[in-house]
């Protein structure tokens, strides 16, 4: 009996282009009591599993929280599997603004002290205790009233690139810390405000709405299914969206469009910008900003430093990190002397969106082309700036548009203008060649080689 995953992400990864399945990225979370978590944890991956459900999953004594892939025609299925348990009959499933089929690679499902960390130890509070749900339009119409206060539960990382406007953005790491921060701020207004609160899918601002009744706030309300169901409502009733820009998402994507506002910046060059990258450097992996021009000029790292280090032979790199802890830049992302247009925001500011259209155009040219998997990174040589590929199905030819895509390299396009194929010039490639061309960044042996195709 299968109760762990057993594939790497580039297995999965390879098997689902293989499958050409169209793969449905969703979100849903349940309070609840639950006696035995980990019973009900081994349950759920034996069921998922079958299903070729992926994602990451959290599961508690308070509830659950997950976020997964699931394939289309698997949709109802996966239902099923929830809905045998009284606490999810009904569940709402958040189904993604953008869809990406290896948004997940891979199926993971942990047993956790809480299913969202709040760092709160008292025995008195009530988490189903919650605020009232609004729906889009209800929500859109409370915005507008002067004794509303509208609170972003949302992390400073997730809240830079896209938030609603007038929204309170506490400058936090953790959920957990803007729970007291919020509550010492608005500590003057329980009797004579309304507390309005959102989050990405509904999760948090459940639990903050429950933390600020116990606390004494009247008058508390919380956006149903948050920013994901937000906005498929408000395209379903061609409503105004009051959200500006990305909704931060947490899978390989980092962000869904919502609106074509950018509100952030580069924190390399300060240039309006709100692309998510981690850190080309595995030893540092921090999530920072960064725009196409830096990406290039810095090949994917926060720092000089980064850049040499991605520079050294692997093994080198590895002996660099032995022993290292890296948490502390993962979990204060955005957070490095490195990024010098990255400064600390005051949570009352006046949101100012730069439009950018050409987002939108370049949505939809993805929209219009097929991407064919076609191999796999082998090696990339740093002094000649060279990747190397064996092609492992279809053909390869000079002339093609052709994408290279990983975890950390993100995903660069270019056009093959020349390429060596088992050591030689030549033309054409086919399954089992090994091939060489010049690239402008750095690939990695979790990288696929892709080929386009109009539709």
């Amino acid at each position: 009996m299968q109760l762990y995953n057993t594939l790497s992400a580039d297995e999965r990864a390879q098997l689902i282009e293989q499958a050409g399945q169209k793969r449905l990225t969703l979100s849903f979370y349940a309070y609840a009591n639950i006696q035995d978590p980990q019973k009900f944890r081994d349950d759920l991956f034996i069921e998922w599993n079958r299903l070729d459900a992926l994602g990451r999953t959290y599961v508690a004594h308070e509830g659950i929280n997950a976020q997964m892939s699931v394939p289309a025609e698997n949709f109802e299925a996966f239902r099923e599997t929830l809905e045998v348990y009284d606490f999810m009959k009904g569940i709402r499933l958040n189904v993604a603004v953008e869809q990406d089929d290896l948004s997940f690679l891979k199926l993971t499902v942990k047993v956790r002290k809480k299913i969202v960390a709040d760092g709160l130890d008292d025995a008195t509070f009530d988490v189903t205790n919650k605020g009232i749900h609004l729906k889009a339009q209800e929500f859109n119409e409370l915005l507008e009233d002067p004794d509303t206060i509208v609170v972003d539960f949302r992390n400073h990382y997730e809240s830079e690139i896209g938030r609603f406007k007038n929204a309170i953005t506490p400058d936090v790491d953790t959920f957990r810390e803007s729970l007291p921060i919020i509550e010492q701020q608005l500590a003057a207004h329980k009797e004579d405000k309304k507390l309005l609160m959102y989050c990405t899918g509904g999760i948090r601002c459940e639990k903050a709405s429950a933390f600020f009744k116990h606390k004494g706030f009247k008058n508390v309300f919380q956006l149903e299914g948050g920013i994901i169901e937000y906005t498929r409502q408000v395209k379903a009733e061609n409503l105004e969206s009051k959200f500006i820009g990305k909704n931060f998402v947490f899978d390989h994507r980092l962000g869904e469009r919502i609106t074509d506002d950018i509100i952030a910046n580069c924190h390399q060059c300060g240039k309006p910008c709100d692309t998510h990258i981690n850190c080309a450097n595995e030893g540092c992996h921090l999530l920072f900003i960064q725009c196409d021009e830096c990406a290039e000029k810095m090949h994917g790292c926060c720092s000089d430093r980064c850049m040499e280090i991605i520079q050294l032979p692997v093994e080198e790199q590895k002996k660099l990190r032995q022993g290292v802890q890296k948490g502390n830049l993962i979990f204060k992302k955005g957070k490095s002397s490195a990024l010098t247009f990255k400064k600390e925001r005051n949570i009352f500011e006046e949101v100012k969106p730069v439009r950018v259209a050409k987002v939108t155009e370049i949505r939809k040219k993805k929209q219009t082309e097929r991407k064919i998997l076609v191999g796999k990174g082998q090696h990339y040589f740093t002094k000649a700036s060279v990747a190397q590929f064996l092609i492992e199905q279809k053909q390869l030819n000079v002339g093609d548009e052709i994408i290279i895509q990983g975890p950390t390299t993100g995903e660069e396009r270019m056009v093959l203008h020349s390429m060596k194929v088992n050591g030689k010039e030549a033309t054409k490639a086919v399954e089992g060649d090994k091939v060489t061309f010049e690239v402008p960044f750095r690939i990695r042996l979790s990288d696929q080689l892709f080929v386009t195709e109009k539709i």
